[in-house]
Order: structure tokens, then C-alpha cells, then sequence
């Protein structure tokens, strides 16, 4: 009897999870499509791009990722690049392995680590405590599909078009990246002087003697490091500010 009613339990999550995990999964096709665009410029086939992208999900370490694929950059820049660009998802999976049951076995804590997205842990974490994993497991059911379906069509679509469609598709990442970082900007200064500070500190390291000499990727690497190293010592969010 109780094992039944944890499999209706579980049943209901995972149905609970499709349901709020849809609108995302239909955000991501759109971005994977955009993804699979920059895939294609770094060779990668369709199903090399699907791979990529269901088992990275994520779009900042993607697009770094593609773009050093593109440079021909050596596999340790690369696994270092997308470590540091995803390394908020480990801070998330803290968060959301807090709202999990004490009794939840290791393997699904590491199941729902796998998918942690902004989106996800969003919707994770306005769950009530306890959070069962199965909730997650319905979110990525489509949001999985979505993304990693999402690049494979725009590595498809960049094999189809002609070259000038595929340079003007190329600028929609362009446009996701303000996206993300206009409204932040916008509401907090900190945030927007960092941002135009990374402006100038990009230029800067492509122009100045010794520095410009490093590949694309370690300066990359380097910046984010040190400028986000520098805007959590010297600004850093208060615990109240953070739980708001």
C-alpha cells in the first residue's frame, strides 16, 4: 500500500514536471537553434551537435565551447573554459539538494544534478520542501529533448542555407547574450559598471603586447576569473539581498 502510493506520488510529479517544464523546453529549442548555428561554423555534424548539447545544456559554456572547438584550441583550455562558464550549476545543485528529502538516495541527488539549469532550479526552487526529484525528472524530459533537439536543427538549417543566412542567423547569439545582460544591468549598477568593465578589459587584453599573444580562450578564461573574483570581494551580496 505505501509503495503504491509512492509510485502515484512519483506519477504526479513527473507529470507536474512536463507541465511547467513545456514553456521551457520551447525557450530552448529557440536557443539551441541559435547554439546549433554556431556548431555548424565549428564543424560539428548534427548529431555531434545534439550530444554536445544534452549533455552540456547549458548556452554560456556552449557557445565558449563551440568557439574554441572553432579556434582549434587545446582540450585543457576547453575543459577549462567550461568548467568556469557552468560552474554556477554546482552552487545550484547545493541549493536544490538542500530541498531534498535526507532519505534521497545519491543517485538521484546526481540525476538531478545533471540537468541543473537557470530555468530548472527556478522552478525546483519555488517547489515546496520536501522537493521530490521526480518533479526535475519531468522538467527534463522535455527540456532535454528541446535543447539538444533545438542545436541538432540549427546545425542542420546552417548545412541547408546559404552562407550569407547562416552569418545573419549567427547574430541572433549575439542577441541572447544582451538579453541576458541588459536587465540586470539595467537594475543594478554594480552589475552594469562590471559589465562595461569587462567591455574594456576584453579590448584591451586583444591589443596589448604580451597579453594579446594568448589565445582567445585563456584570455577569456583569465578575465572572467579575475573580474569575477574582484566584483564578489569588493561587492559582495548580502545574505538578505541574496534570499529577495
Amino acid at each position: 500500500m505505501v509503495e503504491e502510493s509512492i509510485k502515484l506520488s512519483n506519477s504526479r510529479e513527473i507529470r507536474n514536471g512536463i507541465h511547467d517544464g513545456i514553456p521551457i523546453a520551447l525557450g530552448y529549442l529557440v536557443v539551441g537553434f541559435t547554439l546549433g548555428i554556431a556548431a555548424r561554423n565549428a564543424g560539428l555534424t548534427p548529431i555531434q551537435g545534439f550530444l554536445a548539447s544534452f549533455f552540456n545544456n547549458a548556452s554560456a559554456g556552449e557557445y565558449a565551447a563551440f568557439t574554441l572547438i572553432e579556434a582549434d584550441a587545446p582540450y585543457l583550455e576547453l575543459a577549462l573554459m567550461t568548467l568556469i562558464a557552468n560552474a554556477r550549476y554546482m552552487l545550484m545543485s547545493c541549493v536544490i539538494s538542500q530541498k531534498l528529502a535526507p532519505d534521497v538516495s545519491i543517485w538521484h541527488r546526481i540525476f538531478v544534478g545533471f540537468d541543473m539549469t537557470d530555468e530548472i532550479f527556478g522552478i525546483a526552487a519555488a517547489r515546496k520542501n520536501p522537493l521530490n526529484p521526480f518533479y526535475n525528472y519531468g522538467a527534463m524530459i522535455v527540456a532535454l529533448p528541446g535543447w539538444a533537439g533545438g542545436t541538432m536543427l540549427g546545425v542542420l538549417a546552417g548545412n541547408a542555407l546559404p552562407a550569407s543566412v547562416v552569418s545573419a542567423l549567427s547574430v541572433a547569439l549575439y542577441g541572447m547574450f544582451l538579453a541576458i545582460i541588459i536587465p540586470p544591468s539595467r537594475d543594478d549598477r554594480v552589475v552594469g559598471g562590471f559589465v562595461l568593465l569587462s567591455f574594456a578589459a576584453s579590448f584591451l587584453a586583444a591589443n596589448l603586447p604580451v597579453i594579446m599573444e594568448l589565445s582567445g580562450g585563456t584570455r577569456t578564461i583569465i578575465l572572467t576569473v579575475v573580474i569575477s573574483a574582484a566584483a564578489a570581494w569588493f561587492f559582495p551580496v548580502k545574505e538578505e539581498q541574496h534570499d529577495a
